[in-house]
């Protein structure tokens, strides 16, 4: 869910930069993962500076976004997998004893009473009715100020499923980015119809093509899924994390492989994009893959997820600055153009404050809870 995080400051960074854009008001959304909540809130009408305000905990209760709606334990998936535990053991202890299946065989079966998953997302889906309501705009794809489209993968079949277009434009929005914010470990699949659906970045990262498709011709495309580049220096703080990847275990290892794999594939699609959508544009924000600090982020921590923000706008500032000459030729061909003067400024500082005492111990407790889930 950190991606959300990075890319409300990604784009709150785009839109100061860039007079008359607007992220709230644009042509079709596409959203994938923790970006389908970005993106149906933006298709909602609602201003990215309000998100902003979500992510720092003063956009109101309408728009909590903290731990209690992102990490809280799926009890009612526990108690129904071990309601079952006795039943399969069992099965697996008759299988060994009187089948003469090896040890191994037997241990396999009792794969069913482990959990689909740690977190409830019933609070995602709650997250984003509630926000709907808020801005006056029915839970209905139909009734969206804006076409939206929102991806997830349907887990039996492996295939795309395109929330918003038919014939799944008839279930609700917040459904949708339940559905696509399910991520295999953390969430249990969503069922839908009968169908179980998990993350829609199994597949792809960005689906820019549905909005090339839907005719338009400039897509901003913000993307906080990168591996990390240990070996390039950078002209930043050091940053966390160890020299090598294997000394911080697998769960690392685990995630650069995943970053990679689907890093590669988007690469390969936007190389596709030139010769399927000739006479478009695409403007891509990512990190850098020498910055640590997002690959290493505590997504369980208030206060990172607010530095994850932080740094996500003050890197696409750099990029911009970076690449200002290239940036200006492709929105020149729209009408839009960067403030360069802007842009040579300090620029805001997101988050000032800390959060206050109640959230820090909060924090210190998920620190305390994803360093447990590390050993297990």
């Amino acid at each position: 869910m950190e991606g959300a995080f990075y890319e409300v400051g990604a784009l709150y960074a785009l839109q100061e930069a860039v007079p008359g854009l607007e992220l709230h008001r644009l042509h079709v959304y596409v959203g994938v993962s923790s970006g389908a909540i970005i993106a149906s809130c933006l298709a909602a009408g609602i201003p990215v500076s309000t998100l902003l305000g979500a992510v720092g905990g003063s956009a109101g209760p309408e728009f909590e976004l903290g731990p209690g709606t992102l990490f809280r334990p799926d009890w009612r998936e526990f108690s129904a997998r071990l309601s079952g535990a006795p039943q399969a053991t069992l099965r697996a202890l008759r299988a060994w004893i009187e089948e003469g299946q090896n040890g191994g065989d037997a241990l396999a079966s009792l794969a069913s009473i482990i959990p689909a998953g740690l977190f409830d997302h019933a609070p995602i889906e709650r997250f984003v009715s509630r926000v709907l309501e808020t801005a006056g705009v029915p839970n209905r794809f139909a009734a969206l100020p804006a076409p939206l489209r929102v991806i997830a993968v349907d887990v039996d079949t492996a295939r795309t499923a395109v929330f918003g277009s038919p014939p799944l434009d008839q279930v609700p929005v917040s459904r949708a980015v339940q559905a696509s914010t399910a991520l295999p470990v953390m969430y249990r699949p969503v069922e839908i119809d009968g169908r179980s659906y998990i993350d829609g970045v199994a597949t792809r990262t960005l689906h820019a093509s549905l909005a090339l498709d839907a005719g338009a011709d400039l897509v901003l495309c913000v993307n906080p899924i990168v591996p990390v580049d240990l070996g390039t220096p950078h002209d930043g703080p050091p940053g966390p994390g160890p020299t090598h990847l294997a000394d911080a275990g697998l769960p690392f290892v685990l995630s650069q492989t995943f970053r990679t794999l689907v890093h590669s594939r988007m690469e390969t699609g936007f190389r596709r994009y030139r010769h399927t959508h000739p006479g478009t544009d695409t403007l891509l924000v990512e990190p850098r893959l020498e910055e640590r600090a997002l690959f290493f982020s505590n997504i369980f921590s208030f206060a990172n997820r607010r530095a994850v923000c932080e740094q996500a706008y003050q890197g696409t500032r750099a990029w911009l600055r970076s690449e200002a000459d290239a940036v200006d030729g492709v929105l020149s061909r729209h009408g839009l153009a960067l403030d360069r003067d802007s842009l040579a400024g300090p620029g805001t500082v997101l988050f000032a404050e800390r959060p206050g005492p109640t959230v820090d111990r909060l924090s210190e407790a998920l620190d305390r809870l994803e360093g447990l889930l590390k050993t297990l």
